[in-house]
């Protein structure tokens, strides 16, 4: 059959005979991984190594190829995938998953049988391909300049990937083998509408309308399960198909079928597989994608609209062998409102494998690598940490147990778990690399425990458990020496941080190891459990909702990680008590075991503690000490805005908070000594030169002056300043004098006092003498002797 992809191979062949690498766009259809592969077959000495996303693509493209050669896989076509490989000494391709790649190179950085590495579906940019890509133009560069390279990827922007290979050819493909036409949604389903509902409608209308199979995609198995239910389709057969599928109903989804089919599958079936007879693809819009939080160390799953290159790819599945209907859940309006392509999985994943990886490649940041796009700094940081954790890194680089941890085909955690707790953890790793078999029946990991030994007393068929079963055996054969450990205290090895203490109240809240919050849902049976170690949670970054967790006596803790037990002294402020707390506590982490009152606390821990408190309640500068600070200001002596202050607290403020302890203190405080001290001998005695706290009248009563308007100001009674024939100066500026009758009330602002008592005075004391006849007001102030008396009533 030809395909598409025919019309480029000798390009291909061109390039790789010329330069040793080549980017290749190919559109769905094309036939780019079973072709390629082959086509370079006689030009490439060694082995050629093909890389696929997923098992099922590994599979299904190497049975393809050796079909093609009229061969058994095995021969010269295999592959490689997690618990299964078919090679023999005649094998010249082997397509292998994405991190047996890694591992591979880490073991032999030449790659000494190894003449040309193909990486497929590029455009899906999983962690994994941009770790490999990086490791094997790394590996060219420095050890293989013979090393070919092939990037393919049907909706990638090829420039960015060329350049990274040093401008490497793009040869680009026709397209597809069939045209795809497009059917839109005529407006957006009602909002009331469920997505399993307006899905499954959809389905039935295309199968109605359509000839031929149907493929739908959804976001995930719950989603594939809903749909499936309300479908009602005589005389079809309908097939999941998701990752953790046993292989054999993969297989039977894929294959050909005497009835129509329609197969709900999710991304799994957007790339690199052929599904006979499909020529609808009805397209729900969604795909799920894992985003880790290095603020809280957790991966939760987001349901998010897919991008339109995978809207693509995936409409491209209805032309693989006749012409085909794309039938999309959104409108045509929607549809350009929808992302370019999704984000590298690098920048949004958890990085804990690749930390380990780059460490073992001598790189622990990062930095010398050439990635495609570069790890984020903080979740790498992250990822770091949780590794040091574990043991795994000493002062950034890797150890002994390291090395033992990143060469299992698991996460760090569940590695350390494996190494530290031998056989007997290999059940629960199994069971915490794949999905959740007890979903919706609470949060207790020992029901999961049972149900994977005693499937059927929880409902469940043995083919349900049957590959944890097989992944658990596999990994007993890598575990370390057996040790007798509980489960409980397997999950405390591979989850140190998300060990939980329960916080005191009603709710069900714990705080854990690591320095987080995550509370179990009400009424769960491990509501109650003092100590639980966390597996899984929904991401949450401020409040996590536990989904997994097993209860963990405090012996067991205490047994596997008592060199991380110790007493501390902790002296600090309470936001919630509103006062400085002083404990001695037995911490795990964040957590305390064992919490005693600290009663001789030393007064410069107590003080410090205050200072934090100080910073978060504020200054509350008044009266005496407002107006100092407006004095200081004036005269700008040292910044006086709180922020400046509360920074420089430290200096000026902690010798003087002995004794304060609570929000109470701390409001009665008196602020005016601490801040007089910032100031030296002569600024003090400037300051009191040039801007006075207090104005002395000539009946030598001193009256504050308030610095805290635009200019200097002070209230006093006309009379008070009688005989004063100067205006006061503050700071080399007149005085505001705010001049009040006997009664306090203001009749007159001057800032030129001997001008008032020559012009306005004489109309401000006619009014006055009507007022308060009792008071004196001469005719000549400015030499009259002041007073505030009131004349004596005539009897």
């Amino acid at each position: 059959m030809d395909l598409p992809i025919d019309e480029v191979l000798e390009e291909v062949r061109a390039a790789i005979a010329g330069v040793g690498r080549v980017v290749l766009q190919a559109p769905p259809g094309a036939g780019k991984t079973t072709r390629i592969p082959l086509a370079l077959l006689g030009d490439v000495p060694g082995r050629i190594v093909m890389l696929e996303p997923r098992r099922l693509a590994a599979r299904a493209a190497a049975e393809r190829m050796a079909e093609t050669l009229g061969e058994p896989v095995g021969r010269t076509v295999g592959y490689a995938v997690r618990g299964e490989r078919k090679v023999s000494d005649a094998t010249r391709i082997e397509v292998v998953t994405e991190g047996i790649l890694t591992r591979r190179i880490q073991r032999d950085p030449e790659l000494a049988d190894i003449g040309c590495v193909i990486f497929d579906e590029f455009h899906e940019r999983s962690l994994n391909a941009d770790l490999g890509l990086a490791l094997v133009w790394e590996v060219r560069q420095a050890l293989r300049a013979d090393l070919a390279i092939v990037v393919m990827s049907a909706t990638l922007d090829a420039g960015p990937v060329a350049a990274l290979l040093h401008d490497a050819p793009v040869v680009t493909s026709a397209g597809r083998a069939y045209p795809v036409a497009t059917r839109w949604l005529d407006r957006p389903p009602p909002a009331g509408q469920r997505f399993e509902e307006a899905m499954a409608a959809l389905v039935a209308r295309a199968v109605e309308e359509e000839e031929g199979g149907v493929l739908a995609f959804l976001p995930g198995e719950g989603e594939i399960r809903r749909v499936m239910a309300r479908l009602d389709l005589p005389g079809m057969e309908v097939h999941p198909l998701y990752g953790a599928l046993p292989f054999a109903r993969q297989r039977a989804a894929i294959g050909a079928s005497a009835a129509r089919k329609v197969v709900l599958a999710t991304s799994i079936a957007e790339t690199s597989l052929t599904i006979e007879d499909v020529r609808v693809v009805v397209d729900g819009g969604r795909a799920r994608r894992a985003r880790f939080d290095p603020g809280s160390g957790m991966t939760r799953l987001h349901t998010e609209r897919v991008s339109r290159a995978e809207a693509a790819q995936r409409a491209g599945r209805a032309g693989r062998v006749a012409a085909g209907i794309a039938w999309k859940l959104w409108t045509r309006g929607e549809d350009g409102a929808l992302p370019g392509q999704p984000p590298p999985e690098i920048a949004v994943a958890d990085l804990a494998g690749l930390a380990l990886d780059l460490a073992l490649w001598g790189d622990p940041e990062g930095r010398a690598l050439p990635f495609l796009t570069p790890p984020p700094e903080g979740a790498l940081a992250e990822a770091r940490e949780l590794l040091h954790g574990l043991g795994a890194l000493r002062n950034g680089t890797i150890t002994d147990h390291g090395r033992a941890l990143a060469s299992m085909p698991l996460h760090p955690r569940l590695a350390h778990m494996l190494v530290q707790a031998g056989g007997p953890a290999a059940g629960l790793a199994a069971l915490l690399s794949d999905r959740d078999i007890l979903r919706d029946r609470g949060a207790d990991l020992t029901l999961r425990l049972r149900a994977l030994a005693a499937p059927e007393e929880f409902g469940l068929a043995r083919a349900a458990v049957s590959r944890i079963r097989s992944e658990a055996g596999r990994l007993r054969r890598m575990a370390g020496p057996d040790v007798d450990l509980s489960p409980a205290q397997h999950a405390a090895l591979a989850y140190p941080d998300r060990i939980g203490l329960r916080r005191r109240g009603t709710a069900p809240r714990y705080l854990l190891s690591g320095g987080k919050g995550a509370r179990m849902p009400d009424g769960d049976g491990l509501a109650d459990q003092r100590l639980i170690v966390v597996t899984d949670t929904d991401g949450h970054p401020r409040d996590a909702t536990i989904r997994q967790a097993i209860a963990l006596p405090e012996a067991g803790l205490r047994e596997v990680h008592h060199a991380s037990i110790g007493w501390v002294d902790v002296c600090r402020w309470s936001r919630r008590e509103g006062r400085v707390l002083a404990r001695r506590q037995e911490r795990f982490g964040a957590i305390a075991l064992d919490d005693r009152p600290w009663t001789d606390a030393p007064a410069d821990r107590v003080a410090r503690a205050m200072l934090d408190g100080v910073r978060e309640l504020g200054l509350f500068p008044a009266g005496a000490a407002r107006r100092f600070l407006s004095r200081v200001a004036l005269l700008d002596l040292f910044d006086t805005s709180e922020a400046a202050l509360l920074a420089e607290a430290e200096a000026w403020l902690l010798p003087f908070l002995g004794g304060v302890t609570t929000v109470a203190d701390w409001k009665a405080f008196d602020l005016l000594p601490p801040l007089r001290a910032r100031l030296s001998f002569d600024d003090m005695h400037r300051l009191d030169r040039e801007a006075p706290a207090r104005l002395t009248t000539p009946l030598q009563r001193d009256i504050p002056i308030d610095y805290g308007g635009e200019a200097p100001e002070v209230a006093v009674r006309v009379q008070e300043l009688f005989g004063m024939d100067t205006h006061p100066v503050v700071a080399g500026r007149p005085l505001k004098l705010t001049l009040l009758s006997p009664a306090g009330r203001p009749v007159q602002v001057t800032m030129d006092l001997p001008g008032f008592w020559a012009g306005s005075y004489a109309d401000v004391a006619k009014d006055m003498r009507a007022r308060y006849p009792r008071h004196p007001w001469p005719e000549d102030p400015g030499s009259a002797d002041p007073t505030l008396r009131a004349k004596p009533r005539k009897r």
